[in-house]
């Protein structure tokens, strides 16, 4: 067994941005692993750390060489491999050649049957892994991946990286591993803190590296994350519960831009509390990386967290600096909140005429009218009270103006939430502010809805005008592409219109369309309508799926057309349940349903002649018009399961038609009349689901 020691491997940079960095440290270690499993170096845990300004890997218990590999394989027999006159053949100079040979340097071995056989015998001789690594490591940081970032060059060099590479250090053991990328070479040195630590640190081996970090007043990743939420835990203790908010991205990107983090807390002026405090936070964190406080209620408070990666000798200055700071980005922030406070908000909507909400679907002002429209439609068809319609139609006109107000230009992320206080401010009621609000909702999957009715019909007009208008201009979404969030704004529609079953999606697509029309967008109506229902269609079929109704089941449903969400989920959940209580009375039915199908011809339809039929066809006929009659009764009622259980009851006097009658009777009378009597009994299903499908093989 080789011996082992462990390796170290630091690329020392100048700061790096946080994104990129992430990116990059996820595939170092990777790198690392997969190049030393390929060189055929044992090794033990790899592990990748990271500062803002140094990229690690150590790997425990590398072995320090290859094992030594002899390697023997059996080929033909001799008499195979090679002819009469000894001369080889195209058996043996096949055999060769997958192991890198010539005919002449196979081995003749008599083996153990007493049979003369052709042997390759490969030896592959041990290996130093210092080589190894030096031209692994080199590979590793060109290969190294910055998306949305240009690489730079610096000096004289042609090599690349995010930021220029200052030092490199490799050690396996004490031993340093010769290293050079863009004239920078390895040693066992590393680079501490630029204040606590400054200059030159040397690595005695591996195992101290941490330590000798630390000394210098540097944390890896881990320790930085960990001693930045302690200090936050502190923070909100010594307030009484108060709580701190740290957005994932935000943290993230905090966590990347110190090496050694000590949690502080400024205060902004009071004044700065009137202002929305959607914009005072989005100011702070993205702008400054500051991280809001809250109170115990949950109202926010003057004071804010920012991880300083200074001296703590000079915390008291840091604060400072950062409070004069928040100060001048709030001033601006309560300034364009002012301003724009000094028009009502109904003023803006016509400055969207110069809005382009997309080239060929015109402008944002068009595109409110169009939401004027739907909103307004959702509002009829839900007819929750007699003033909703005309609170979703005020709400929709004003939904997008606050897209050229002052606030939102700088504050993009705020938009309809500014809307909502100029609403509040201009005397709209509170119904339309929060709608104007939360217009946008949801914007991801698992993201709430908006909170009341007229919320919901605006943004259900929002979604569904741009969802009609990329199809009306045929460019939908496609498997790499989808710029306008079509796929998310379609199931977000769903989940609304799931808390509102009276409202028809069908008919919405039709207004929708109709109001693209009216502005003079040309189409062909049928095919979009066709496309988006489709579209449609699919997107509830995957939440079907994710919901754990099978797909044949959903297959099914589909077939009938059906799209509104509440429906089309209560109709498949019912077969589904049907299915699973009585799985063979279904699968009976499915088979004899199928069969009816393939037999019968639509172009006869159904209208049957009594007179004709024998006792089993006079049954199926009298179970066909009391299904169908149960049928539309429990579909009007919504009562799918008890539509399913209509159907069901079919199953016994089809399976005795089939039993009893021969369908393709040589009298052409009495045939054509059994295949309208198959197709009437088909009719009963159709609106249901086309439970053929059922049938299938799985």
């Amino acid at each position: 067994m080789a011996d082992t020691l462990d390796f170290l491997f630091e690329v020392g940079t100048e700061e790096m941005p946080s994104a990129p960095l992430i990116h990059a440290i996820k595939q170092f270690g990777q790198l690392i692993e997969s190049g030393l499993d390929k060189a055929g170096l044992d090794h033990g845990e790899v592990k990748a750390m990271s500062t803002p300004r140094r990229l690690t890997v150590i790997v425990k218990d590398l072995a320090t060489s290859t094992a030594e590999v002899h390697e023997v394989m059996r080929g033909p027999a001799t008499s195979i491999a090679f002819d009469a006159e000894g001369s080889a053949t195209k058996a043996a100079m096949g055999f060769a050649r997958k192991f890198g040979l010539s005919a002449d340097e196979l081995v003749r071995k008599v083996d153990s049957d007493g049979r003369e056989y052709v042997f390759a015998e490969k030896n592959i001789p041990s290996m130093p892994a210092t080589p190894i690594l030096s031209e692994l490591c080199e590979k590793s940081i060109a290969a190294l991946d910055w998306p949305n970032y240009r690489s730079q060059r610096w000096g004289g060099n042609h090599e690349t990286f995010v930021r220029p590479v200052r030092w490199i250090c490799a050690l396996l053991g004490e031993d340093v591993v010769p290293v050079s990328y863009a004239d920078v070479t390895s040693s066992n040195v590393t680079y501490g803190h630029r204040v606590l630590g400054p200059g030159e640190h040397v690595v005695k081996d591996p195992s101290s590296y941490v330590e000798v970090l630390r000394n210098a007043g540097v944390l890896l990743e881990g320790e930085r994350r960990a001693a930045i939420l302690d200090g936050i835990k502190k923070v909100e203790q010594e307030r009484g519960g108060a709580h701190v908010d740290t957005p994932k991205k935000v943290f993230d990107e905090v966590v990347n831009l110190c090496e050694y983090p000590t949690v502080l807390v400024g205060k902004f002026d009071e004044e700065f509390l009137d202002v929305p405090n959607e914009i005072i936070c989005e100011s702070m964190l993205s702008n400054q990386r500051y991280f809001p406080i809250y109170d115990s209620e949950g109202k926010l408070t003057r004071e804010f967290v920012v991880v300083s990666n200074s001296d703590p000798r000079n915390n008291e200055r840091v604060i400072d600096g950062n409070e004069r700071v928040v100060r001048a980005r709030l001033d601006d922030a309560k300034f364009f909140y002012d301003e724009d406070l000094k028009k009502p908000l109904e003023d803006y909507v016509q400055k969207l005429d110069s809005v382009v909400f997309q080239e060929k679907l015109g402008t944002v002002l068009q595109k409110s009218q169009r939401m004027v429209t739907v909103a307004g439609e959702v509002a009829k068809q839900v007819a929750e009270s007699d003033g909703l319609v005309e609170d979703a139609r005020r709400a929709a006109f004003l939904a997008k103006a606050d897209l050229v107000t002052q606030a939102v230009v700088e504050f993009t992320s705020q938009q309809g939430v500014m809307g909502g206080y100029y609403a509040k401010a201009s005397g709209e009621s509170d119904d339309v502010a929060a709608a104007i609000r939360d217009h946008y909702r949801p914007r991801f999957a698992g993201d709430d809805l908006p909170e009341g009715t007229v919320g919901r019909c605006v943004a259900i007009a929002d979604k569904l005008d741009t969802v009609c208008g990329i199809f009306a201009i045929d460019e939908p979404p496609t498997g790499s592409s989808d710029p306008f969030a079509v796929r998310r704004s379609a199931i977000g529609i769903i989940a609304m219109l799931r808390t509102l079953p009276s409202v028809s999606l069908k008919s919405l697509i039709a207004v929708s369309l109709a109001a693209y029309a009216a502005q003079g967008l040309e189409f062909d109506s049928a095919a979009v309508t066709k496309a988006v229902e489709k579209f449609f269609a699919g997107r509830l079929n995957t939440i079907a799926k994710d919901e754990k109704i099978s797909f044949d089941t959903i297959e099914a449903v589909s077939s009938v057309g059906v799209i509104d969400p509440v429906e089309f989920i209560d109709r498949a959940r019912a077969l589904d349940d049907a299915r699973k209580d009585q799985p063979e009375l279904f699968d009976d039915l499915a088979t004899a349903y199928a069969r009816a199908a393939h037999l019968g011809d639509a172009s006869l339809g159904c209208d049957v002649d009594e007179s004709i039929m024998g006792e089993s066809e006079l049954q199926l006929l009298s179970a066909c018009v009391k299904g169908a009659s149960s049928v539309e009764s429990a579909l009007a009622a919504g009562d799918y399961s008890g539509a399913c259980k209509a159907l069901a009851e079919l199953r016994e006097p089809i399976d005795r038609f089939f039993d009893d009658v021969l369908v393709m009777d040589d009298d052409t009378v009495v045939r054509e009349n059994r295949l309208r009597l198959l197709n009437k009994f088909a009719s009963v299903f159709s609106d249901v689901a086309n439970i053929g499908v059922l049938s299938k093989k799985k």
